[in-house]
């Protein structure tokens, strides 16, 4: 008994709990008694026709006429109209026109506006966040929350009190075609979940939410702007599917409901009264049984679901009757307070019932902010609105909705870059080309395109992996998601023969036409084909972060809400904007100064800048032309003659991997390791030695001088031809050949050379020369081959090798000089230094041309003690050996290869701000990278300050390499 009491008990007090829960008054402020007290003081003092007044929610433009300008003031002062839904226009027109409006009006007036996914559904110029669908497959709804804040924050800047947001409609059918990619699913908790954070996040800044459509438009097949449509459900099903997020959503306290325009005979028995209208619905259903006591205001009274009922007044009169407390774009305000004063006297309508409404609405403005109103700010509009924090919180919410729903044969993440020829094939109707650019960034990839089937799959037949971008387009949610036949074929008949990746750029549901999966081995739904959308799914592709989207819709019996496979990201670069990686992207654009001022001193005719940090990269841009006749603009995609950041970028990586596989050692004497030294002046000198600069041999030596006729000075024709023959072999230039054999002068000149008497630092190409002899011995490999094998082609650094004119056309290839002294031409895609380019153009030195986005990635790994897109290339323990100062008491900077910050202030090898683990190199053309454990900071800096002559210094003695380096660090103090 004592149990079965307790028991009772229990069941009681949740029903009470739930009774004061349902009770909530979402327009009750916290302090309240001031509150009653405006709002009673307003009241006493109103007409009938103020009040009246009070009732309507007008359509005002910002991107209209005058004559609209009057039409809407005199709604405000003649008949007290005290509401405004501002439509169409621009944020600083309509901030004006709001301020105009407010002055005109005795009751300050309460703005709507109607942004699920921003200003941007109304206002040009300004922020478009995702559709709902989008954010219904993201499992973290604090993002949800945040979403909601930063809409509210932008509707609060241009003077909005009230968000028609967010849509809780549970979309059960697939082919309704209003809701859609406007409802965050058709699975109850989750549009609850969803629904409820963004609620939180909005009206936490102080603006208004409503849950629309009540009670329920998600199981529809019409559109209620055009029609009445009609839910044929039972009560029960109502009350457990659509009404279910209302019921707890009114516990959580949102401001307001709209009600919506459906025929719906379960819960009114008048098939052709819109439930906008019903007070069944309105009033017994949403007022008494579910407690609700917030704004209630009607969808737009002008869709024809309720304007096809009667006259525009009859219908207001009817909205009012029906429980409704806004009249949301009324088509006949004057002839509509006419008919309720009518209403009010005949005792249709209690003025008790009037005055009911007409204090929630002062409530609602209260709450708002509107006793003490201001009007807006008219400075700095757009800036506020489009802040890089915007952009920030879009790229969280893009990257966590993508979902992917197969991942055969893990095909996802793409990885083994070495043994993927990657095409990418365009479907739907709309653009790829953001996509397809991102994708480029990890490697060659290249996009076939053809107006018959039979042509494109003979041009795949070379791929073995092609991704598929379905793009529709992105214009507004209502827009068609479908596949076309065609494109259903092509689909198909792409996937019969080759390992495909679709990824779809549209509503899920576009997935309901295709008719088979078997054939496709990866599917990725990104929901929207944005510019961000595209480039976040591009990187996602190559692992650039961890999937964990799930689908807020089912697809068939195929794959069922809630689907989606955790992807784990590969530690590839990843691209954005500076505030993302903790930088300030205000403080960095003095690069673009820094730029400036190059082309404006003729320091460079153009480059490349890179920066990364924490592995985003965060400034990635080119500038000038290739030469200083203008005629071909630096691309990203161009490449550079490195010069000696070879060093680090082609010989070390094979110097450290020949270190770990115990090829050679760094204490091993270089006679020991190359026969041809033995006995030598050098005989004895360690590899640790020469690697870091301490083995005091000579800087450089001009092997091209000893090649050249004592009385013409000009090229001697014993060692050089203009046409290749088997004799003459290695090509130094266009048209220059040089004799096959004089490979073996070069190293005698290398072995007799004098050392240098004094020991310490002294920079020197030499070492780098024995290196390439010592790493071809060992591996029984060109130089050129051997990177490329072993370290190149799994990064996805296609746009970096030797021998560019092999790879690349020469319009994609920087020059570098006017050679005066040697080639005798414009140095064009042959390596620039004298030494490389009398060795066939492979050097240990120098010979490696790249663009900047490769060179990242090699530092990149670097950085990331050895591994790269889920590879491991060195152990950490190498890293830190060879980015490591052996000699530092003998004041050498250098670590083993790598240069390292200056001991000496003096010195500019660094901007000095850097730290003492920071490692890089530069390169006599005018190239420079470095990396920064301690800040997580790649930099890289390409140009051809060659040109037209190696005595251009204006680079180098401006030291703006080092500038750009510092500039990049107080970005990072700014920021934090």
């Amino acid at each position: 008994m004592k149990k079965k009491a307790l028991t009772l008990f229990a069941l009681i007090f949740i029903q009470i709990l739930q009774a004061q829960q349902v009770e909530v008054d979402p327009l009750l402020s916290k302090d309240y008694t001031r509150q009653n007290v405006w709002v009673d003081s307003i009241m006493k003092n109103m007409s009938i026709d103020e009040k009246i007044g009070q009732l309507f929610m007008i359509q005002a433009y910002s991107n209209k006429d005058k004559t609209h300008e009057d039409f809407i003031s005199n709604m405000v002062t003649k008949y007290h109209v005290g509401n405004i839904i501002f439509m169409q226009g621009t944020p600083e027109k309509q901030v004006k026109l709001n301020n105009k409006y407010q002055k005109l009006a005795k009751v300050p007036l309460l703005i709507g506006f109607d942004g699920e996914w921003g200003l941007d559904m109304r206002l040009k110029n300004t922020y478009r966040f995702p559709w709902n669908m989008t954010l219904g497959a993201i499992q973290d709804d604090e993002l949800l929350k945040e979403t909601g804040k930063r809409i509210g924050e932008h509707c609060k800047r241009v003077g909005i009190h009230m968000n028609f947001a967010p849509v809780v409609d549970i979309n059960t059918n697939p082919n309704n075609p209003i809701i859609g990619n406007r409802s965050f699913g058709e699975n109850k908790e989750n549009v609850t979940h969803k629904a409820k954070a963004f609620i939180k996040g909005m009206q936490g800044v102080g603006v208004l939410a409503n849950a629309k459509h009540f009670p329920g438009h998600g199981d529809t097949e019409t559109d209620s702007h055009q029609t009445l449509p009609t839910i044929n459900f039972k009560e029960e099903r109502l009350d457990s599917i659509e009404l279910y997020p209302y019921k707890k959503l009114f516990n959580e306290g949102v401001a307001s409901v709209m009600t919506a325009h459906l025929s719906i005979p379960a819960l009114e028995s008048n098939p052709k009264l819109p439930s906008s209208l019903s007070k069944n619905v309105v009033t017994n259903l949403l007022q008494h049984k579910l407690g609700f006591k917030g704004l209630i205001i009607t969808d737009g009274l002008n869709m024809k679901g309720a304007a096809n009922y009667s006259t525009s007044a009859e219908i207001d009169l009817a909205a009012i009757l029906a429980g409704n407390d806004l009249l949301l774009i009324p088509q006949d305000v004057p002839g509509s307070i006419t008919l309720i004063k009518k209403a009010i006297q005949e005792g249709k309508l209690t003025e008790e019932r009037l005055n009911h409404s007409v204090k929630k609405i002062l409530k609602a403005k209260y709450l708002v902010g509107l006793s003490k109103y201001q009007p807006v700010a008219t400075e700095h509009i757009s800036k506020d609105l489009n802040s890089p924090y915007d952009e920030v919180l879009y790229r969280k919410l893009i990257k966590n909705s993508i979902t992917v729903i197969k991942n055969k044969e893990d095909i996802l993440p793409i990885k083994n870059l070495q043994d993927k020829k990657v095409a990418y094939v365009s479907l739907g109707n709309d653009d790829g080309t953001q996509f397809y650019e991102m994708l480029k960034n990890y490697t060659k990839v290249d996009r076939i395109s053809e107006k018959h089937l039979s042509v494109l799959l003979q041009k795949l037949q070379k791929y073995n992996l092609v991704v598929v971008g379905f793009h529709k387009s992105n214009k507004n949610p209502w827009k068609s998601y479908k596949f076309s036949n065609k494109d259903l074929v092509w689909l198909q008949e792409i996937a019969r023969t080759k390992k495909v990746i679709l990824d779809v750029f549209t509503s899920p549901y576009s997935l309901l036409q295709v008719q088979s999966f078997n054939n496709i081995e990866g599917i990725v739904v990104s929901y929207q084909n944005s510019r961000l959308s595209q480039e976040l799914s591009a990187q996602a592709l190559f692992g650039a972060f961890d999937l964990k989207g799930k689908l807020p819709v089912s697809i068939k019996d195929e794959f069922k809400v809630g689907d989606g496979l955790k992807i784990q990201g590969l530690g590839v670069l990843q691209y954005t904007i500076p505030e993302e990686a903790g930088v300030s992207s205000e403080k960095l654009s003095i690069i673009d100064k820094r730029i400036d001022t190059i082309l404006s001193q003729k320091m460079s005719p153009g480059g490349q800048i890179l920066v990364a940090r924490n592995g985003k990269v965060i400034y990635n841009k080119s500038f000038g032309y290739h030469t200083l006749f203008k005629n071909r603009a630096v691309k990203n995609s161009d490449v550079y003659d490195l010069a000696s950041l070879t060093k680090i970028l082609a010989s070390l990586p094979m110097i450290m991997k020949a270190e770990e596989e115990r090829k050679i050692s760094l204490f091993s004497n270089l006679g020991d390791v190359l026969p041809q030294f033995k006995d030598s002046n050098k005989d004895t000198l360690l590899l640790k030695e020469i690697l870091s600069h301490y083995g005091r041999l000579r800087a450089w030596i001009p092997f091209y001088l000893d090649t050249k006729d004592e009385k013409t000075g000009k090229n001697s024709t014993k060692y050089y031809r203009k046409k290749r023959t088997p004799r003459f072999s290695i090509k130094v230039a266009k048209n220059l050949y040089l004799a096959k054999d004089y490979k073996d002068s070069i190293y005698k000149h290398i072995v007799d050379s004098e050392q240098r008497k004094k020991p310490g630092y002294k920079y020197s190409d030499l070492g780098y020369y024995i290196f390439k002899e010592i790493l071809e011995r060992k591996y029984k490999r060109p130089l050129n081959k051997l990177v490329d094998e072993q370290f190149y082609q799994s990064l996805g650094a296609d746009r970096m090798t030797y021998l560019p004119l092999n790879k690349f056309d020469k319009s994609e290839i920087v020059p570098t000089e006017k050679d005066d002294y040697y080639r005798h031409q414009l140095v064009h895609g042959y390596v620039h230094d004298m030494g490389a380019a009398m060795l066939g153009g492979v050097g240990g030195h120098a010979g490696l041309f790249a663009n900047a986005n490769d060179v990242a990635k090699v530092m990149q790994m670097f950085l990331q003690d050895g591994s790269y897109g889920g590879k491991r290339y060195f152990e950490p323990e190498t890293i830190h050996k060879f980015n490591k100062r052996y000699y530092e008491d003998k004041k050498v900077r250098r670590g083993l290869g790598f240069d390292k910050p200056q001991l000496n202030p003096d010195i500019k090898a660094t901007c000095g701000c850097v730290s003492d683990e920071s490692f890089g190199h530069s390169g006599f053309t005018g190239t420079y990278t470095w990396a920064d454990p301690a800040t997580g900071v790649v930099y890289v800096f390409l140009s051809n300050r060659t040109y037209p002559t190696m005595k251009n210094y204006g680079l180098v003695k401006s030291n703006i390499r080092t500038k750009i380096q510092q500039d990049i660090q107080e970005a990072i103090l700014m920021a934090e």
